[in-house]
């Protein structure tokens, strides 16, 4: 009788210790990161945004200055029309056609310029980020971690979110 509650009492430890590991297995530790967060409120993305919004600001000025030139061309062609020779309007014409030409060329080369720059930026950050999200990632146990937006989640705990975390850590990394 001994031996019989012996093995029962083993065999009942075996499937209690095997259905507790079982339990654990399926609890997995998953986080999620807003990057448009960390950009928004890291150091690193803060100073992305002002060098973004400098060189923006930089554009923009040359883009009034030579609106500012076409505008006047235009006006004083408007002004003296009726006193030029036909030779001397069509050539002021011209030369408000050539300026407006240059104005839009000038417009898409700072735009693609700025977008450029703004992509340049973010991906860099994106990048540093990333490698530091794996880092915690294998240093914390996660099993997943995933970026909001892009995961399509709709509804999750807010434990789950680490993105506080994260902008702590790339802050301190980047000091």
């Amino acid at each position: 009788m001994r031996d019989y509650l012996k093995t029962a009492l083993i065999s009942m430890f075996f499937v209690l210790g095997t259905f507790i590991n079982l339990q654990a297995a399926d609890v997995a530790k998953i986080g999620l990161v807003d990057f448009q967060k960390i950009l928004d409120n890291s150091t690193s993305g803060k100073a992305a945004q002002a060098e973004i919004n400098k060189k923006g600001e930089i554009m923009e000025a040359e883009i009034k200055k030579m609106g500012e030139e076409v505008e006047a061309l235009k006006n004083n062609l408007e002004r003296e029309a009726l006193v030029m020779s036909r030779e001397a309007k069509e050539e002021k014409e011209r030369e408000l056609r050539i300026k407006i030409s240059d104005l839009r060329a000038l417009q898409n080369r700072h735009m693609k310029t700025f977008q450029e720059t703004e992509r340049d930026l973010v991906q860099k950050i994106q990048k540093e980020v990333m490698d530091l999200v794996r880092e915690i990632g294998a240093k914390e146990g996660y099993q997943l971690i995933l970026e909001k937006r892009e995961s399509g989640a709709v509804y999750f705990i807010n434990s789950m979110d680490i993105t506080d975390q994260i902008i702590a850590a790339y802050n301190k990394q980047k000091s």
